[in-house]
């Protein structure tokens, strides 16, 4: 089959390479217009179009891919199926119906759970042990169409947003080799998605990377992982802005008191570690990165900056 493959960020790059090293015929790749990099001095391009510049396949970077101009280029390209991953642009009628497969897009959940932007972190934030990607025949809806192929993965308790997006990349990357052959000979049988177990995401935000300490620290954990890397959880520290990278939310083997239970206190303070209250347990804090400073484990920032026992974090 002729494929044209919609995508733009680094999810995306894996299901291209991925196509291309099993020798399906990508004859180019639509992404997201270069943006300038940094005070204008230069342009960046998107991870998508470094992959495609890489293996030599025309790419096409319209404002607007709804546009009648941009969609008689798509047109011109004469492909048999649209592959579609994180694009970031919404694809019309027209399109969608546009060649004889229509378009298939590779979503990072297992839906219809975690329809829309950002599955990936939503999975930790929500406390998920397993996730997926889904092989969707697309529609006019967001994440509504049909359901082609599905891969389970497992949400580990370590894994952050960054090492939850790349399980998820390798694996839907994966399931497109595989789902392409068999769509083109008609052996996959779509299911209907059930609206009654639809869940919606939102985009990520800066803002929601601001500690709440009132909040439990099983959740705070969960928060330090999901935005990881982006936008990334912090708090306030002597008026500074503190990214927290590593924690983990402390049980009763550590032995803490946790005197009289004021969020966003130090409890206590180690050599390698400090322990924060929360609205409900502590939280060990393993890796920071102070306000214009590099990201060092705790002992390492605890031999420049001083953190004691009272010490209050957050506004």
């Amino acid at each position: 089959m002729r494929i044209v493959f919609m995508g733009t960020p680094d999810f995306a790059v894996g299901a291209l390479e991925a196509m291309v090293q099993a020798g399906h015929q990508v004859c180019a790749v639509v992404t997201q217009p270069d943006k300038p990099k940094g005070r204008g001095k230069g342009i960046s391009m998107s991870p998508v179009k470094e992959c495609a510049l890489k293996y030599e396949i025309p790419v096409f970077q319209p404002g607007k891919v709804r546009a009648p101009e941009a969609v008689e280029t798509l047109r011109g390209y004469g492909a048999d199926v649209f592959v579609v991953a994180a694009f970031g642009q919404i694809l019309s009628e027209e399109i969608l119906t546009m060649p004889p497969y229509g378009c298939i897009n590779i979503h990072a959940s297992l839906l219809p759970k975690y329809r829309g932007a950002s599955p990936i972190q939503w999975a930790i934030l929500n406390g998920e042990t397993q996730t997926g990607v889904t092989i969707m025949q697309m529609d006019r809806g967001i994440d509504t169409g049909d359901m082609l192929m599905k891969r389970a993965v497992t949400v580990e308790p370590e894994d952050t947003g960054e090492s939850l997006h790349d399980k998820l990349r390798q694996a839907g990357a994966e399931l497109i080799v595989e789902a392409l052959p068999e769509i083109a000979r008609g052996g996959l049988k779509p299911e209907k998605q059930k609206e009654e177990e639809a869940t919606y995401v939102s985009m990520l935000h800066k803002a929601m990377g601001r500690i709440d300490w009132t909040k439990d620290a099983v959740s705070l954990h969960r928060l330090v992982r999901g935005l990881n890397p982006w936008p990334s959880a912090y708090t306030v520290f002597h008026g500074k802005t503190l990214k927290l990278w590593e924690c983990e939310p402390v049980g009763e083997e550590e032995g803490i008191l946790q005197g009289d239970k004021v969020p966003g206190r130090v409890e206590k303070v180690t050599k390698e570690v400090f322990y924060v209250q929360t609205g409900n347990g502590l939280l060990k804090i393993l890796q920071v990165q102070l306000e214009g400073k590099k990201r060092m484990q705790v002992k390492d920032f605890l031999l420049g900056y001083s953190v004691a026992e009272g010490d209050m974090l957050g506004e």
